[in-house]
C-alpha cells in the first residue's frame, strides 16, 4: 500500500511537470511569443464561412479623384495612316488614368519679420509681437512635432531612428532631447484632456482594465490600462498593486462593472466584478487535454455553447437554468478530482493545492462574477477590450525597449491615452496631434 501510494504521488507529480512543460497559449496565461513552435490560440467556433471577404463585403479599393492636383495631357502626335496630320484634328474624347502618390517632402520654412519703429517726436522705440508659437530665434513647426510624436508614440519608433526617419524625409534631423521636449510639451498640454477622461471614465457602466511589465531605466515597472469601447486611460507605476490603482484615481472611485482576469487586487475595488471567460476557456483547455481532467472539457464546452447561444440570441431561461446547475455540477467533480492537499509537517501556511482544485474553488467563490455576462447584456464575455488596449505597449517593449525615466513613461502614457481615444471615437489621430502642438486640442466626445 505504501509502495502504490507512492507510485501515484510519483505518477501525478510527473504528469503536472509534463503539463507544465506542454503549456502554450491557447492552455495558459502564457504569451504567443513563448510558443514553440507556433501553434494556434482563438478559442472561436469554427463556422462554415470561407476564409476572406465574406459575400456582400463593400471592400475597399483606390478610387479615381473628382479633384486631382494636377492634369497633364498627352497629344495624339504624328499622322494617321492615311497621312492626316494628327495635329490638326480636333479632339474627340480623353480617356484618363491617374497616379496617387506623395509630393517631394521637405520642410517649409516661414521667416517672420517683426517691425521696429521709433517715434520722431520722443524716440521711443516699438516693436512688433512675434506670434506665441514663434518663442525663438529659429524652432520647428507644429507638423514637425506632431510627426516625430506621430512616429514616437503611435508607432513605438525609437528616437535615434525617428531623428533618422525625419532625417531621410525631410532632410532635418532632430536630437533625442528635442524628441523627448515634444512629449513632455505634448503631455503637459494634454493634462486636462486626463482629467475629463477620468471623469467620464467613471460615468461609464462597465470597465476593462489589465497590467503588464514595463521597463524604466532598466528597472521593473508597470503599465496600467482601463478602457470601454470609447476611452482608453494609461498610466505607469513602479508597483503592480493597489497603490498604482489608486494613483489612477478612476478604478478606486468607480461603481460599475471591473472586467479583469482575477487579479487579487481588483476583489479589493468596489462594485460588481466581471471575470475574463477567455483566460477560463484556456485554463480548462489545459486542464483537459494535458491533465487529462474530463470534467474541465466538459465545463468548457458548456461554457462556449451558452456563450453562442447568448451571442446568437437563442438562450432561453430554461437553457440558462439548466446550465447553471451543469456549472455547479462539474465544479463538484473538478474538486472531488482534486482532493485537499493536507497540511505539510514542519511547514507554514496553506499546503499548495492542484491547478484544477485551485480553478474550481475559484469559479465556486467568485461564480457571479464568472457568469456575469449571461445575466447583463452590456457584460462581455471576456476582457479583449483590455488586452486589445495594452498590446501596443507590449509591441513597443519589443521594438523600442522601455522609458529611461518615469517622467518620459507618463508623458508616454498620456498622449497614448489621447491618441487611442481618438481612435476609438473616429477622430484623426494626425489631426489630433498637430492641434495638440498648436495649441487648440481637438478633444474627444467625453458625453458618449
Amino acid at each position: 500500500m505504501i509502495l502504490q501510494a507512492r507510485l501515484d504521488e510519483l505518477e501525478l507529480r510527473l504528469l503536472t511537470l509534463e503539463a507544465r512543460l506542454a503549456a502554450t497559449s491557447r492552455t495558459s496565461s502564457q504569451p504567443p511569443s513563448q510558443d514553440k513552435p507556433w501553434v494556434p490560440k482563438s478559442e472561436r467556433q469554427k463556422s462554415n464561412r470561407s476564409s476572406g471577404g465574406q459575400r456582400g463585403h463593400p471592400g475597399k479599393t483606390l478610387k479615381m479623384s473628382e479633384h486631382p492636383d494636377e492634369i497633364r495631357t498627352l497629344p495624339v502626335t504624328g499622322q494617321c495612316g492615311c497621312g492626316q496630320p494628327w495635329d490638326t484634328v480636333a479632339v474627340h474624347d480623353l480617356l484618363a488614368r491617374q497616379v496617387h502618390d506623395l509630393p517631394e517632402v521637405r520642410l517649409h520654412v516661414t521667416e517672420y519679420q517683426a517691425e521696429v519703429k521709433v517715434c520722431p517726436h520722443c524716440h521711443h522705440r516699438e516693436q512688433a509681437v512675434f506670434p506665441a508659437e514663434v518663442p525663438g530665434q529659429v524652432q520647428y513647426g507644429p507638423h514637425f512635432h506632431a510627426m516625430t510624436t506621430y512616429l514616437n508614440v503611435v508607432h513605438a519608433v525609437p528616437l535615434e531612428r525617428t531623428a533618422e526617419v525625419m532625417d531621410a524625409l525631410c532632410g532635418a534631423r532632430p536630437s533625442g532631447g528635442t524628441i523627448m521636449l515634444n512629449l513632455y510639451l505634448a503631455s503637459s498640454r494634454l493634462e486636462g484632456f486626463e482629467d475629463q477622461l477620468k471623469t467620464a471614465l467613471m460615468e461609464q457602466n462597465v470597465l476593462h482594465a489589465d497590467e503588464t511589465g514595463s521597463k524604466v531605466n532598466g528597472t521593473l515597472n508597470w503599465l496600467h490600462s482601463v478602457s470601454n469601447a470609447q476611452f482608453t486611460l494609461y498610466g505607469q507605476h513602479e508597483s503592480r498593486g493597489y497603490a498604482a490603482i489608486e494613483k489612477m484615481g478612476v478604478l478606486t472611485r468607480f461603481a460599475g462593472v471591473v472586467a479583469h482576469d482575477a487579479w487579487n487586487t481588483y476583489f479589493r475595488l468596489p462594485g460588481q466584478h466581471a471575470l475574463c471567460n477567455a483566460h477560463l476557456l484556456r485554463e480548462l483547455r489545459h486542464l483537459d487535454e494535458q491533465l487529462r481532467q474530463g470534467w474541465a472539457g466538459e465545463l468548457r464546452a458548456a461554457l462556449q455553447g451558452v456563450y453562442h447561444q447568448r451571442k446568437t440570441g437563442t438562450l432561453t431561461q430554461m437553457d440558462k437554468e439548466a446550465f447553471y446547475k451543469r456549472f455547479d455540477t462539474l465544479l463538484v467533480e473538478g474538486l472531488n478530482a482534486n482532493p485537499a492537499a493536507p497540511p505539510v509537517p514542519g511547514r507554514r501556511g496553506k499546503p499548495r493545492q492542484t491547478p484544477g482544485r485551485n480553478l474550481a474553488l475559484r469559479c465556486q467563490k467568485h461564480r457571479d462574477a464568472v457568469l456575469l455576462f449571461l445575466e447583463r447584456d452590456d457584460v462581455p464575455f471576456d476582457n479583449n477590450q483590455a488586452e486589445r488596449d495594452i498590446r501596443m505597449f507590449c509591441i513597443k517593449r519589443k521594438v523600442s525597449g522601455g522609458f529611461r525615466s518615469l517622467t518620459g513613461g507618463a508623458a508616454f502614457c498620456r498622449i497614448r491615452s489621447y491618441i487611442s481615444t481618438l481612435r476609438k471615437q473616429g477622430i484623426h489621430v494626425w489631426q489630433g496631434l498637430v492641434s495638440v502642438f498648436r495649441g487648440d486640442i481637438l478633444m474627444p466626445d467625453f458625453s458618449r
